[in-house]
């Protein structure tokens, strides 16, 4: 299974924000977006306007940063979305808020997507009652997700629990820390996502 396998705090770096792919380290002082606020590389200070379509494509590489997804899973969520009635730019971000690992990660289960993908990876978690080891699964309204029943004493799961409450959770989800489960009432709408992308530059770049 491919995946990228570099330094996540140089993805921040090139996007000029913070991602949050490391989880705490993200929020505290030693980030290093706090120490070097702009992109990596000899040029990077002295970058000149960015085109149309490099703006468009920034946008698209930042979005797949901070879901974790490839270049052409990517593009398969983007025709899927395309196929879909609606708006195809809010089609793509419910799509990807819709995977597994970003369900375990908006619960509050894990501290970074990173680490959501891990746990579900080495079959943690449950989609109604069903092991389900593939991180890029898909949630559906009326699924239930929670940890296995031997998993629930492991490290992470004990923390997540002590720390329930401390990161805010969607509205469409519903957290019961004390099963560690997770309610889906429904698949979210555009304004209850906070995910700073602006979609619409990613529908232009694919429309080329």
């Amino acid at each position: 299974m491919a995946r990228y396998t570099g330094a996540d705090c140089k993805r921040c770096r090139r996007e000029k924000m913070k991602l949050f792919l490391k989880g705490s380290k993200c929020e505290g002082p030693k980030c290093p977006i706090e120490i070097r606020p702009y992109p990596p590389g000899e040029h990077g200070r002295g970058r000149t306007k960015d085109s149309e379509y490099l703006l468009q494509m920034r946008e698209k590489q930042k979005c797949a940063r901070i879901y974790g997804v490839l270049e052409k899973q990517f593009r398969g969520y983007y025709e899927e979305a395309n196929r879909k009635q609606g708006k195809t730019g809010e089609n793509l971000l419910r799509i990807l808020e819709s995977r597994l690992d970003n369900v375990v990660y908006r619960a509050g289960f894990a501290k970074s997507r990173d680490h959501a993908r891990q746990l579900v990876r080495h079959g943690h978690i449950l989609v109604n009652g069903t092991k389900t080891d593939i991180p890029s699964a898909r949630v559906s309204e009326n699924d239930i997700v929670e940890v296995r029943k031997d998993s629930l004493e492991l490290t992470p799961f004990v923390v997540a629990r002590a720390e329930a409450g401390e990161r805010p959770v969607p509205a469409w989800l519903e957290v019961i820390p004390s099963k560690m489960r997770i309610l889906v009432h429904s698949l979210p709408a555009r304004q209850v996502i906070d995910t700073q992308v602006q979609e619409q530059l990613i529908v232009e770049l694919y429309s080329k």
